[in-house]
């Protein structure tokens, strides 16, 4: 794992401080469980093997969020339906990392292209989905609650760009205003049936394509009584085009939603090319810095950086290839892909100062919480010379 400790210009201490306490740094890794039977094992940058939920734990993030299907063994398996969820979450909860769940309302992946309805669903009625959404919801975060784990946040639903629970709640067939409500039910029903267990409980909407302007889909979204306390989005950006520009324009639009519906946005799934660790680092780095200083941006979860060469058996099954988004090597460690996860990194790409701007005046020294600290602290501190500020380490 790179680490790298460089000066860069930031916006106020202070709010490095507040960040610092509230941001969320974290990483899916659903396919842990699944990858351990297969053999699969994962090692810190210095070969020591270290369980993956650890590991995480150990490069700097705070939360891991975990998929839930509601009944896989139909055909991929017993994997992420909601006895596996439990196993992984406690190993999370153990850690003191916090969980984000993400219910997919289908047997598989739900997403933009499939939101197939599980196979135990599929003659029901709209009133009946309604129902079984509320009852699969209860029976998920009950299970948690039962082990005495609280999620932060829930999902209700992956990526419902175009509904879920198809052809009934499919947005783009028959009447605009039958689909939409039909849509806004089954979502509004799993919200309630989270609040009804967990009152905190923190409810995602989730879209994907984050680099696009969401505010219609929202709009629509609220317009038919969508209840939500958070935006969820989905971001894997193109790594052959202008990355730096995207990433501003898609924390521009982020900012934007956080402003029109009051609620925060998290962006629950980040991934870049695994096989270009270099290049990762850079467009990840650069999105993160941009990110992290967006108002009403709350964090970033990567998307199954654990992943190298391996892939499910049932992929081979429907004649899928390995996915190739992680964020480790072949050797099973994590690249510097992860780097900007890291609580004692700064990215350089734009704004670094230079040494000279320190050669004279009064420099003055505050620790990662934004609180004044003397001249002669060690660690990692905040350097600050009129308008110059950098982040170093002291030795």
């Amino acid at each position: 794992m790179i680490r790298k400790l460089l000066a860069i210009s930031i916006l106020a201490v202070s709010a490095l401080g507040v960040q610092a306490q509230s941001w969320v740094r974290g990483a899916d890794i659903s396919w842990v469980t699944e990858m351990e039977n297969d053999g699969e094992k994962f090692y810190n940058a210095d070969g020591v093997e270290t369980d993956l939920f650890k590991l995480m734990s150990d490069i700097g993030m705070n939360t891991i969020r975990l998929r839930v299907w509601v009944n896989p063994e139909n055909a991929y398996g017993k994997w992420c339906d909601i006895d596996d969820l439990v196993v992984k979450a406690k190993r999370a909860n153990a850690l003191g990392l916090k969980v984000l769940v993400s219910i997919h309302y289908s047997d598989f992946f739900a997403d933009p292209s499939r939101q197939t309805k599980p196979a135990a669903w599929s003659d029901y009625s709209v009133a009946q989905l309604k129902q079984a959404v509320a009852d699969h919801t209860t029976a998920v975060l009950t299970a948690l609650k039962n082990e005495g784990i609280e999620p932060a946040w829930v999902q209700i639903g992956n990526e419902t760009t175009n509904g879920m629970l198809w052809d009934e709640g499919y947005l783009w067939s028959g009447t605009e205003s039958e689909k939409w409500q039909n849509y806004v039910g089954f979502s509004n029903a799993g919200y309630d049936a989270a609040k009804a267990v967990f009152p905190n409980i923190i409810c995602i909407i989730h879209k994907d394509q984050a680099e696009k302007d969401n505010n219609w889909w929202f709009q629509s979204f609220t317009n038919y009584g969508g209840k939500m306390d958070m935006i969820g989005l989905s971001y894997y950006p193109d790594t052959t085009t202008d990355y730096a520009t995207t990433s501003t324009q898609t924390c521009a639009y982020a900012k934007t939603l956080n402003s029109t519906y009051n609620v925060p946005v998290m962006f629950v799934e980040l991934g870049v090319p695994a096989y270009q660790p270099e290049l990762g680092d850079r467009v990840v780095s650069d999105f993160y810095t941009k990110a992290k200083s967006t108002t009403g941006v709350a964090g970033i979860l990567y998307w199954e950086p654990e992943v190298y060469d391996w892939k499910p058996s049932y992929y081979t099954t429907v004649g899928w290839s390995a996915y190739t988004k992680g964020a480790f090597n072949s050797s099973g460690q994590p690249t510097a892909i992860l780097d900007a996860f890291t609580d004692d990194y700064v990215y350089t790409s734009v704004n670094k100062v230079e040494a000279d701007d320190f050669a004279s005046g009064d420099v003055k020294t505050y620790n990662l919480m934004g609180q004044r600290v003397g001249d002669d602290a060690q660690g990692i501190v905040i350097e600050c010379c009129g308008n110059a500020v950098r982040k170093v380490l002291r030795k």
